[in-house]
């Protein structure tokens, strides 16, 4: 019998779940945050403006500012994400993976997989359920893990 493993993620949370055997619920094993997702494009970027001389009056333009930003602080909780994922495979803590996410940040996650954690997934499921409850999110999944 092998222990099972939910992620439930989004790009500023993620749960991690265990179920010891096929039909069981849901123990949650580790939550991860990455509060800095929840900011405003404005807040994640550098108050400074880059300097562009133009002419001979100096004029400020958004030169040093990204349009990505948030997709930037997604991708980091994607590798710590993944990390942790990681640390648990190399540990031998599960060997069956679950993977539900919020659409647009599955589509993040699944960039940053390693091969030994790809091949361990069992099921992707694109919904966002990181703020319900162990037994609702155990509805979502396979009767047997």
């Amino acid at each position: 019998m092998t222990t099972a493993w939910v992620l439930v993620a989004d790009a500023t949370r993620a749960r991690i779940f265990s179920a010891e055997k096929p039909t069981a619920g849901l123990t949650e094993v580790q939550a991860l945050s990455h509060p800095e997702g929840r900011l405003h494009e404005g807040d994640l970027t550098s108050d400074t403006a880059g300097m562009d001389l133009n002419g001979s009056s100096p004029t400020t333009h958004d030169m040093g500012h990204t349009s990505d930003a948030k997709q930037q602080e997604a991708i980091r909780f994607a590798e710590e994400i993944r990390d942790a994922i990681e640390s648990g495979r190399t540990a031998g803590r599960f060997g069956k993976l679950y993977v539900i996410a919020a659409p647009a940040f599955l589509g993040i996650l699944r960039k940053h997989y390693s091969s030994a954690m790809r091949r361990m997934i069992a099921a992707e499921i694109d919904k966002n359920l990181t703020t319900h409850d162990p037994a609702e999110i155990r509805r979502q999944l396979p009767e047997y893990l």
